[in-house]
C-alpha cells in the first residue's frame, strides 16, 4: 500500500455527536459532572471499574479529582454519552491513545452506567464514535482493548464489528493482579460493513411495541449469538 501521499490526521475532539438514540458530548465537569457520578460512581457502581485502571469511585470529588489527573496526563478525550431523548446522563467513552500521525485511535474506558447496558442508546454511542473517526477524520485504524479476563468486554468488542488480534501476554500489573491485554481493531476497509450492520440494527424497524431487537446486531454481521 503506498502511503506517500499520507497526512496526519485530526485528533478525535468534536464538539458533540448527534445520533438517532444517543447524544456525546465532550467532558465538561461543570456541565456533566453531577450527572455523571449519578450514572458510574458511588459504591453501587463498583463493579464498573473492575477492569478499568482507576477506580471505584466512592464520592464524587475524588471521582473528578482522580479521572481528570488521569485523562489530562494520557491526553484522552472524553465524551459523556446522553439519551436524546430524555437529555440523561447515561455514561462515557474516551478516546485514548491517539495517534493522529498514523491515522490511528483506540476507543477505552468505556463506562455504561446501569441504565445504559443493553440499551439502542449504547450501541448508537459506539457507533457515532466509530463513525466520527472513519468518515470525520479519515483514521485508518480503530481500536479495542481489554483485559483478556473481561469476558463481557470481549464479547461487546465481537458484537460491535471489532476484530480479535491477539493476546499480550503479562502486560501490565493493574491494581495488584496481572492483565493479560486482548486486542481488537476496525480499520478503514472494514468500517462500510461495519456501518451497515450498525444502521440496520438501529433502524426503529427493528424493534417491536416492547422495546425488543427482532434480529441482533451479531446475526446481522454474520455471527452466531443472537
Amino acid at each position: 500500500m503506498n502511503l506517500e501521499d499520507w497526512t496526519p490526521r485530526e485528533r478525535p475532539a468534536p464538539p458533540c455527536l448527534d445520533g438517532r438514540y444517543a447524544r456525546l458530548e465532550v467532558l465538561n465537569w461543570a456541565d456533566h459532572g453531577e450527572g455523571l457520578f449519578e450514572a458510574v460512581g458511588g459504591e453501587a457502581n463498583n463493579d464498573l471499574w473492575t477492569y478499568m485502571p482507576i477506580g471505584p469511585f466512592p464520592e464524587r470529588d475524588t471521582f473528578e479529582q482522580v479521572f481528570e489527573l488521569v485523562r489530562q496526563k494520557f491526553e484522552w478525550e472524553t465524551l459523556v454519552i446522553r439519551s436524546a431523548s430524555t437529555g440523561e446522563i447515561l455514561g462515557m467513552a474516551s478516546y485514548m491513545r491517539i495517534r493522529p500521525e498514523h491515522g490511528s485511535v483506540e476507543v477505552g474506558c468505556v463506562t455504561f452506567g446501569p441504565k445504559l447496558k443493553r440499551t439502542r442508546e449504547a450501541t448508537d454511542a459506539m457507533y457515532l464514535m466509530g463513525r466520527h473517526v472513519f468518515e470525520g477524520l479519515g483514521y485508518r485504524r480503530y481500536e479495542w482493548k481489554c483485559d483478556n479476563a473481561n469476558m463481557a468486554s470481549r464479547r461487546a468488542a465481537d458484537r460491535l464489528g471489532f476484530v480479535f488480534e491477539g493476546v499480550f501476554r503479562k502486560d501490565m500489573v493493574r491494581k495488584g493482579r496481572n492483565r493479560d491485554t486482548a486486542w481488537f481493531s476496525i480499520t478503514d476497509e472494514e468500517w462500510a460493513g461495519v456501518k451497515s450492520a450498525f444502521e440496520q440494527w438501529l433502524a426503529p424497524e427493528n424493534f417491536d411495541e416492547d422495546d425488543t431487537q427482532k434480529v441482533s446486531l451479531s446475526v446481522i454481521r454474520g455471527g452466531q449469538s443472537v
